[in-house]
């Protein structure tokens, strides 16, 4: 379902798949969402239009995430099948796969610019790949757990990524190095999101709890509690003043709304001005059933 934020707006309720959907994403240009599946498809729906559906199939197994490319002109997917695909969305058929992954593949994302795409694998590895010549230039090893997210900085010269372990890892794709390697939760993470300034990073985790990382200082700089259940996804909105996170509470999935006020242009926060910034926190509930 899509809601809309403004008071008494309502929402549009989108039925195609005929199980749970895994992931969603808008196009760049609000046009266009994509929609994953564990029935093994991706559909592509006009938000506008709740109907029809276009139905990209190729995935033989539980389709676990979709992306967009910066233009909205190809889609990423990683799937239990150990593979990664890329499609055209203007002419909605299978560009390629990539699979040298040798586990289910739980996440893949474009570059900002589009020209790489980097993956993360139950096989313990994250891979960075050259979408142009199909190849995987880089691959980082992590022996401890697998990554559950990956996404890159807006310059796209880093990964960072969630880990299984309950660690957070900052790579430089540029040297093939571990740049920073953070274990503040007491559960596995589940997703992560860069600030626009490329400067901070947010966490979310099956601890309840979602962290803001100071990557300049190498520090946790703010801890949110108050949810109560595991914290599956959070996004930076596209200005870095707003985030949401989400939670499942059973067949309810509740995304948190928070204002982040930044008043000085360096965005240099502080704990402190973090805590007088999260206010007016908005609630509202999104899908009423797995799969809907």
């Amino acid at each position: 379902m899509i809601w809309n934020l403004r008071p008494q707006s309502r929402a549009f309720r989108f039925v195609g798949h005929v199980e749970a959907v895994t992931s969603v994403q808008f196009s760049p240009d609000g046009h266009l969402m994509a929609s994953a599946s564990q029935d093994r498809t991706v559909r592509l729906w006009i938000p506008c239009i709740h109907g029809e559906s276009s139905a990209l199939k190729a995935h033989t197994a539980p389709v676990r995430s979709v992306n967009f490319s910066y233009d909205g002109q190809f889609l990423v997917t990683a799937s239990n099948d150990k593979s990664i695909k890329v499609w055209s969305v203007h002419r909605q058929r299978l560009l390629f796969s990539l699979s040298q992954h040798t586990h289910w593949v739980r996440c893949a994302k474009f570059s900002p610019d589009g020209r790489l795409i980097a993956s993360c694998s139950e096989d313990k590895t994250v891979k960075i790949w050259d979408a142009a010549n199909k190849v995987c230039i880089d691959s980082f090893t992590d022996y401890e757990g697998f990554a559950n997210y990956v996404d890159f900085n807006p310059s796209g010269t880093c990964v960072a990524s969630a880990g299984s372990n309950r660690t957070v890892k900052l790579w430089d794709i540029r040297m093939n190095k571990l740049l920073q390697h953070y274990r503040v939760h007491r559960a596995g993470v589940n997703c992560v999101s860069f600030h626009p300034s490329g400067n901070y990073l947010i966490t979310a985790s099956t601890d309840g709890t979602l962290k803001i990382m100071d990557l300049l200082e190498g520090r946790v700089i703010y801890t949110l509690h108050g949810h109560k259940g595991p914290v599956l996804s959070v996004a930076f909105s596209k200005g870095g003043e707003k985030f949401a996170s989400e939670i499942c509470k059973k067949y309810i999935t509740v995304v948190f709304l928070q204002t982040i006020s930044i008043l000085e242009q360096r965005l240099t926060l502080t704990e402190d001005k973090l805590k007088e910034c999260l206010e007016n926190q908005h609630k509202m509930l999104l899908q009423a059933r797995q799969g809907e």
